[in-house]
């Protein structure tokens, strides 16, 4: 059965850019969220709350592409003025390392190998090319026939995957830039390439409405996907490799099963034209940018987006007022909870007699399945384990986003704080 869901009312999702969102990447710890705009900046958020922590100005031109490295303390920006920049993110305020240039026409894609040292880079000037980040050193350039829209790193960096106007899929030795064999089956211009987790598979979108999943180790194709109704232009597979999403024209989020071929989820996450897709590293959250400018978070079990509600709220916000310790904590959490059994429709169920509740029991509220059946009890012995220890780890599953205290004090505070607000209501 493939469920359909339409994208709820507006919360306030990552918004700040001034154009269309092109490009999305999540740290190798899922704790921020990059993204890059036709607005010419690239920008950092906290997944958390979905809160902007920076934003990275440098570039002459939109921002088509963006990546962390694996440390998660560097990362690339690339786009329309034929430069890669190499930030540090580090600090409180993101600076510029190195400029990366060559290229004679926009760069629209970009990808950094499992070992952080080499970037790869597809260009409109028919070219891809590959760079040393220690250096800034040019390594290969990978000539084409047609504009290059994308690049991916294959078989833990030995390969490296393009994908063209001209619609092949291409790989090339990442040593010596020797070309290892074409892929042939779309129509047309490929949009965007993935790579499974174990590089051993690549997916392709394209505007010719398709989606391809490509064997490289006999470079053949293995599944062709025919189900949009609209030009794709982004795919990745999820962390288990037989799962896969994509995003359309049109603003659908595809979620689908390699294993049968079809979809398994379909959500209307955007009104029109879905550039840029990512996910958390643990598979639980899709995140999707579109014309409109916004980026949505998703959580893939129930379909539900994800994220603070909009600022026309007019709930009481007694924490803003209060003196106690645990009243800042409590901010973060009152973006997704109400103190009303009535209150304002968020991403999280409504506080009111938290403690003492059995976890998944609100009525009306779409628990995720780990919830639901947890049998846990809202105390001050549980919220601190789901705090200390993180939501992922605690109840691997929910729909609840990292969010860890790892202060004993602080988190006493708001453990403090809580108890006296929720009761009632």
């Amino acid at each position: 059965m493939v469920l359909i869901l339409l994208a709820p009312a507006a919360r306030a999702d990552m918004a700040g850019h001034g154009g269309p969102v092109r490009a999305i990447a999540v740290s190798p710890d899922g704790a921020r969220v990059l993204t890059g705009s036709f607005d010419y900046s690239a920008r950092l958020w906290d997944f958390t709350d979905q809160g902007e922590l920076a934003v990275l100005e440098g570039h002459t031109g939109p921002v088509n592409a963006v990546a962390f490295l694996p440390d998660g303390q560097r990362a690339l920006t690339a786009g329309d003025d034929r430069t890669v920049l190499l930030w540090d993110l580090s600090g409180p305020t993101p600076k510029p390392l190195r400029t990366l240039t060559g290229h004679e026409h926009k760069i629209v894609a970009l990808a950094v190998s499992p070992d952080g040292r080499t970037a790869a880079t597809a260009s409109w000037d028919r070219t891809a090319r590959l760079w040393d980040l220690e250096t800034g050193r040019q390594l290969q350039v990978l000539q084409h026939p047609s504009p290059v829209n994308a690049v991916v790193f294959a078989r833990g960096g030995q390969l490296v995957v393009t994908g063209a106007h001209d619609g092949l899929v291409r790989a090339w030795r990442t040593a010596d830039g020797l070309a290892q064999g074409d892929m042939a089956g779309h129509e047309m211009g490929i949009t965007q390439l993935a790579v499974s987790a174990d590089g051993r598979r690549v997916a392709s979108a394209s505007i010719d409405r398709t989606l391809r999943l490509w064997d490289l180790d006999d470079m053949t194709q293995a599944l062709a996907v025919t189900h949009h109704e609209s030009q794709v232009f982004a795919i990745t597979f999820a962390p288990d490799g037989r799962t896969a999403l994509s995003t359309d024209f049109d603003g659908f989020l595809v979620q689908w099963s390699l294993d049968a071929g079809k979809p398994v989820r379909i959500i209307q996450a955007h009104d029109r034209l879905a550039w840029a897709l990512a996910l958390t590293p643990d598979g639980r959250f899709a995140l999707t940018a579109g014309s409109d400018g916004t980026v949505r978070v998703w959580h893939l079990e129930t379909g539900d987006r994800i994220g603070p509600v909009a600022q026309a709220d007019t709930e009481p916000q007694p924490w803003l007022d209060s003196t106690h310790p645990g009243a800042r904590l409590y901010r973060k959490c009152a973006k997704c909870h109400s103190l009303r059994e009535t209150g304002t429709n968020r991403s999280g169920p409504h506080f009111v007699n938290l403690f003492g509740r059995r976890a998944g029991s609100v009525d009306g509220y779409r628990y995720s399945r780990a919830l639901r059946e947890s049998g846990v009890v809202w105390t001050a012995d549980t919220l601190r384990a789901l705090f200390a220890q993180g939501p992922d780890a605690f109840l691997p599953g929910t729909k609840m986003p990292l969010q860890r205290i790892t202060d004993p004090k602080q988190l006493e505070q708001l453990i403090d704080y809580m108890r006296g607000l929720t009761a009632g209501g």
